[in-house]
């Protein structure tokens, strides 16, 4: 029997052996290498206690022989119960697999997601159009519009607060049951564009027809706005211009045809190119006072500095041009000068009257450069008022000039040498062409679009960012569209804290916190939210408008103010 039972011992011993390696990459995969450097030697020495747990050292134990001498030869052979092989891979396997069971299910939370719409290149179902659009494009009548829906929104226009829109789709829907279809619309809309067209040539030629009988019977309706700008400021200087040039032009070319002066005619030359520009002058002071219409949305205003653009380059070509042409041809060909007395008596009297002028020129800029807070040379060196601007130019050139052609023409009658009287012509030529250039020059850079003065454009940002809606603002532009007009245009980070808080402010927050508690479901969520982010995007549209008549109520000069949303 003991021969047996070692040899069933030994089985169970590397059977254990076995086990504890498994055992042991288990445990490695969750110790260190001192830890598995450890298990090594025990299962190597044998030193089952340590590495078997105390749950499963109750079960195994080890056998032995106990020899009681009850006489002689009689042994009593007494062993225990050794667990299997397998129950005992059974008990280590549940201890492995404990701290698994132990360990709490997972919790997966579904997130709810608004579902996505494709709304595709075009989508015009939420647009709303005004009830004049709706019968000019889509041909319906007032009674038609009656049936349909009616939206109250903000205005766009500053005397009204609200108007009436109507949605697209509604007015498409009600031109289709009104015209049957597309094609008949289309019809409709041909026809009456060509009735459009055929009534503004009806009633251009009765405009015709009513002007050829004004002008016949005479015209008995007050004055009107084009004719009263020329009793006032820039308008009254070109008048009085005009109406003293055009005689002093008369007057020069008499003594030039007596006397064959070059200085003469240089000077009847530059009377007559400063008539005809000025009369230019008027046309375009005329033309800057007509009312905005749908082609120019902003005005006429920069009409004034059209005319003085041409009117610099008429006097160079004109003034200076001919100028320096018979100054020339005087060189060339001296030719003895008659008399100068007569020159000399209309040179005097063209002296004082292009003096009086100017005194006229200058005193209307600084009465308007005192009213923009600027310097008069500031203020005719950006050529803030180009036909006053091209008057004191054209008057000083004149009286300059009237200074050189009398000194030439003196030393002329005094040495009996020709030479000096074509010298005057060409110096006429020279001042005439220097005026021209810098009129050329100031009108180009303010049809080009000037900034206004950077005191102005502060204050006007300023303005804006002292407002507890704005945080900042950006890409500042504006720009002096003449006559004293400003358009402004700014991007603006608005605070959308400050903005909501205005439109709860007008909420009634328990009908609110009601609504809030009835949302259960992701499209009553979708519901609420829409229907106030609808209202905080009207309040932002709202209070874009008050910074704008804010900046306009602050600033008389600011026409249109353009406040984009960053």
């Amino acid at each position: 029997m003991l021969p047996g039972l070692a040899a069933a011992a030994a089985a169970h011993r590397c059977s254990w052996s076995s086990l504890c390696r498994l055992r042991l990459r288990c445990r490695a995969a969750a110790c260190g290498s001192s830890d598995l450097q450890e298990w090594q030697n025990l299962v190597t020495f044998g030193s089952f206690s340590n590495i078997v747990p105390c749950c499963t050292l109750n079960q195994v134990k080890s056998y032995s022989t106990n020899v009681q001498k009850e006489g002689q030869g009689s042994q009593t052979h007494k062993m225990e119960k050794v667990p299997s092989f397998d129950e005992a891979a059974e008990n280590i396997g549940a201890e492995l697999k404990a701290p698994l069971i132990k360990q709490e299910p997972l919790q997966v939370r579904v997130k709810a997601v608004l579902k996505k719409r494709e709304y595709g290149p075009k989508y015009t179902q939420n647009n709303f159009i005004t009830g004049v659009r709706a019968m000019n494009e889509f041909c319906l009548k007032s009674s038609d519009l009656e049936q349909l829906r009616k939206i109250r929104r903000r205005s766009p226009h500053e005397d009204t607060e609200s108007f009436t829109v109507y949605l697209r789709s509604d007015v498409e829907a009600k031109s289709l049951e009104v015209w049957g279809s597309p094609e008949a619309l289309a019809r409709e809309k041909k026809l009456r564009k060509e009735a459009e067209i055929e009534y503004r040539e009806r009633l251009f030629r009765n405009q015709k027809v009513l002007r050829e009988y004004r002008e016949f019977l005479g015209n008995t309706k007050p004055r009107s706005r084009t004719t009263s700008v020329f009793f006032k400021g820039p308008g009254k200087v070109v008048m009085v211009a005009i109406c003293i040039n055009g005689l002093n032009c008369f007057f020069k070319f008499l003594a030039w045809i007596y006397t064959g002066s070059a200085s003469m005619f240089s000077e009847a030359i530059h009377s007559l190119s400063d008539t005809c520009n000025q009369a230019l002058l008027a046309l375009g002071i005329s033309k800057s006072v007509q009312t905005p219409d749908p082609t120019h949305p902003y005005g006429f205003s920069n009409m004034r500095y059209i005319a003085s653009l041409i009117s610099g380059v008429g006097i160079f070509m004109m003034g200076a041009g001919l100028s320096w042409y018979h100054g020339v041809m005087g060189l060339l060909n001296p030719q003895p000068i008659e008399s100068l007395l007569w020159a000399y008596c209309i040179l005097a009297g063209s002296l004082v009257s292009e003096g009086a002028t100017l005194l006229v020129a200058v005193n209307e800029l600084r009465r308007s450069a005192r009213a923009k807070g600027m310097s008069l040379y500031k203020y005719v060196m950006e050529s803030r008022d180009p036909s006053t601007n091209v008057i004191l130019l054209e008057d000083t050139a004149a009286v300059l000039g009237v200074t050189i052609a009398a000194t030439c023409m003196g030393l002329t009658s005094i040495t009996g040498n020709p030479l000096y009287d074509s010298l005057g012509s060409l110096g006429v030529g020279t001042l005439l062409g220097v005026v021209s250039a810098f009129l050329i020059y100031t009108n180009t850079e303010a049809l080009l679009g000037r900034s206004i003065q950077p005191e102005q454009v502060q204050r006007l940002t300023e303005l804006l960012e002292n407002d507890p809606s704005v945080r900042a603002i950006h890409d500042v532009k504006a720009t002096d569209l003449g006559l004293g007009k400003v358009r402004f245009k700014a991007e603006v980070d608005f605070d959308g804290r400050v903005v909501t808080r205005s439109y709860l402010e007008k909420q009634d927050f328990d009908q609110m916190l009601q609504e809030i508690q009835e949302v259960k479901t992701p499209e009553e969520l979708e519901t609420f939210m829409l229907k106030h982010g609808e209202n905080i995007i009207d309040t932002l549209g709202a209070e874009v408008d008050r910074l704008e008549k804010e900046l306009k109520k602050r600033n008389p000069e600011v026409r249109h103010v353009d406040l984009e949303i960053l």
